[in-house]
């Protein structure tokens, strides 16, 4: 009895130091960082860790549906082009000779390049098909009324963004379906009034499409457009986190 009593706190402590050693999501947050000794240091200073854990334990409402995720849905997509994108951009070549021949190169001789192109183009297709039914929830459901208005407004430029997205990758694989599509396209600037031919010379680099306008849609697609995705998803989600997801009809 006294061996089993001197032994007891040990066992005791031994539990402590297992369960100790259990993943919590604290702890999983800190290990994900591939700065965890600077963020340990950082957390003591601006208490990063208990703004994440007040922001994972925030109460969602009870009439949420399934519905409701699918802006969630678009922003995983945007996310999905974003790496894929990345990763097509260290072999593709932005010109009139080489853009072609860039792209059969990822296609046909780099390890999953065909599964990386595929992914960004059907990522592409997805994200914009969850933009128009989470627009048609919203509207359906009357979310887009006062206070919400101006989020509404944030949403509609987003989808002309997602679009602009669209049209100018269109053109990057640089082959004759691409090619006639954005003549077809852009030429349809030219009817607007006042602007129209300028506008038209500006998008093409030229009367006519060309390598000019293919490095111009290059860097509109790769360098403007995320940065902008970016600004107005950082205002879309504050305003949605400040005012809460609408209530039901």
């Amino acid at each position: 009895m006294a061996n089993q009593n001197k032994n007891t706190p040990e066992i005791k402590s031994l539990g402590e130091r297992l369960r100790g050693m259990v993943p919590t999501r604290t702890n999983i947050l800190k290990w994900l960082s591939l700065t965890y000794l600077i963020y340990g240091e950082l957390d003591k200073r601006l208490e990063i860790d208990e703004a994440v854990q007040k922001q994972l334990h925030k109460p969602v409402a009870h009439h949420v549906k399934w519905y409701h995720c699918l802006g969630g849905i678009a922003m995983f997509f945007f996310i999905v082009q974003v790496i894929s994108g990345i990763l097509l951009t260290v072999y593709y070549k932005p010109s009139e000779e080489e853009a072609f021949a860039s792209v059969q190169y990822i296609i046909n001789h780099v390890t999953l390049g065909w599964l990386i192109r595929e992914v960004h183009a059907w990522g592409a297709n997805l994200m914009i098909a969850c933009i128009i039914l989470h627009m048609a929830k919203v509207f359906i459901t009357g979310s887009f009324k006062p206070p919400r208005e101006f989020n509404w407004v944030v949403g509609c430029l987003l989808l002309a963004i997602t679009l602009v997205f669209g049209f100018s990758g269109y053109l990057l694989p640089w082959d004759q379906v691409a090619f006639h599509a954005t003549a077809v396209g852009t030429s349809t600037v030219k009817e607007l009034p006042l602007i129209g031919e300028t506008m038209l010379v500006v998008l093409r680099g030229g009367e006519e499409v060309s390598g000019a306008t293919l490095s111009r849609f290059f860097s509109l697609h790769v360098m403007v457009l995320p940065w902008v995705m970016v600004g107005l998803l950082t205002l879309h989600f504050v305003m949605v986190r400040r005012q809460g997801i609408s209530g039901p009809l």
